[in-house]
């Protein structure tokens, strides 16, 4: 019986997962050894649960009892009792084994050690701790009381029981639960590459300005935000630094190949929303339009990403990352995909896909285009990831 969780950093992304603990009746302990840091977390909480009694989705009385079972904490001792704890610190290995190590320490032997990485591996963060079968990713998206998708990623240290434990906690949390393969980026960091690489390679081959391709992917694909507004709403820095982590981690793959004009954005300080300027100048939004909605432009750069997204989705199916239906399931729930790319595969045609990706490959001749091995069979054998 899982009773107590215990989170590490009370950042943005360690409060909303402590706020989802306690809202399903756990008590929380959120620790984080910056006091003032502690105070923003306690306030945040305040303003974003008043917004929620507003809105009528909490009484006063719920939204009492959601904050009194948070135990705001700079005292490691404090998570002693846990069951389950959770890391939520930066991007940073090791950081992270410091921080796991000194929790072991104090954790009974039942106790689940799990991160909330979105790349870093699992098996390393595991790798310094006495009992690495405990040690499991739990991977949140941001918000995390609004966003429903949690990857689950058990390390090749990782025991069934852990894990079992995991996938049940997040489950009974009503979150929608995908399982993946301890590889670069998981599923939703490495199959979205190519939505921000493509469509700034796109660009710097002039073909056409941000506004246009946000348009194209917008108004003609359905994606939710087009990938510069995008860019700028996660904020540049952090963008580039998983492209840059997802390319040195698969060696250098060309699929995975930063941009340098991210790079020259994030050097500039035009990090998006956070500092006013991304790729679109938020003081002076009358400026961020489209140069040209013509459909046959729009629907050349449509194919182009899309054809791109669909390849990295199979090649996750092909090198055994997640199931067909956790890797659509995690683009449709993580990133808000109009459709699950495998599913949209199989409705515009495998062949179709497969000829859009051979024409790009024979014009560039760089591998980032190579279609994938699984990708050519279903097209030769005209077999669907799905039968209806």
């Amino acid at each position: 019986m899982i009773k107590n969780i215990g989170i590490i950093g009370a950042g943005t992304m360690g409060c909303g997962i402590a706020q989802v603990a306690s809202q399903n009746k756990h008590t929380v302990y959120l620790l984080d050894n910056n006091p003032d840091q502690l105070k923003k977390a306690i306030a945040s909480l305040d303003k974003i649960l008043a917004r929620l009694c507003e809105k009528g989705k909490l009484s006063n009385e719920e939204k009492n009892e959601i904050q009194e079972r948070i135990t705001f904490t700079s005292e490691f001792d404090k998570l002693s009792d846990c069951d389950v704890v959770i890391e939520a610190v930066i991007e940073n290995i090791k950081i992270k084994h410091e921080v796991l190590r000194n929790i072991e320490k104090i954790v009974k032997e039942s106790c689940i050690l799990a991160s909330n990485t979105s790349s870093l591996s699992i098996a390393s963060i595991g790798s310094s701790l006495r009992k690495p079968e405990r040690v499991v990713g739990i991977h949140f998206f941001n918000p995390a009381p609004l966003m429903p998708l949690v990857e689950i990623i058990p390390a090749v240290q990782t025991n069934k029981e852990t894990l079992s434990k995991a996938q049940n906690l997040i489950s009974n949390w009503g979150k929608t639960v995908v399982l993946c393969k301890d590889t670069p980026g998981f599923i939703v960091n490495r199959v979205a590459r190519p939505f921000y690489g493509e469509s700034l390679r796109i660009y710097e081959e002039g073909i056409a300005d941000f506004a246009t391709i946000d348009w194209a992917l917008t108004q003609l694909g359905g994606f939710k935000m087009g990938p510069f507004t995008l860019m700028d709403y996660i904020g540049n820095d952090v963008n580039y630094a998983v492209t840059e982590s997802v390319f040195k981690a698969f060696y250098f793959d060309s699929r995975f190949k930063p941009s340098f004009t991210q790079k020259r954005y994030s050097e500039a300080g035009y990090l998006g929303r956070k500092s006013g300027r991304g790729y679109y100048d938020y003081n002076e939004p009358k400026n961020n339009k489209a140069a040209v909605t013509d459909e046959t432009l729009g629907y050349y750069i449509l194919n182009r990403v899309r054809s791109m997204l669909i390849n990295e989705a199979i090649d996750a199916v092909f090198m055994g990352v997640a199931s067909p239906e956790d890797i659509d399931l995690a683009m449709t729930k993580g990133v808000n995909y109009p459709k699950g790319l495998l599913k949209w595969c199989d409705e515009l045609g495998h062949q179709e896909v497969l000829n859009q990706l051979q024409e790009l490959f024979d014009y560039y001749g760089e591998d980032r285009y190579r279609p994938n091995p699984l990708l050519r069979k279903m097209a030769g054998d005209k077999k669907r990831f799905y039968t209806s």
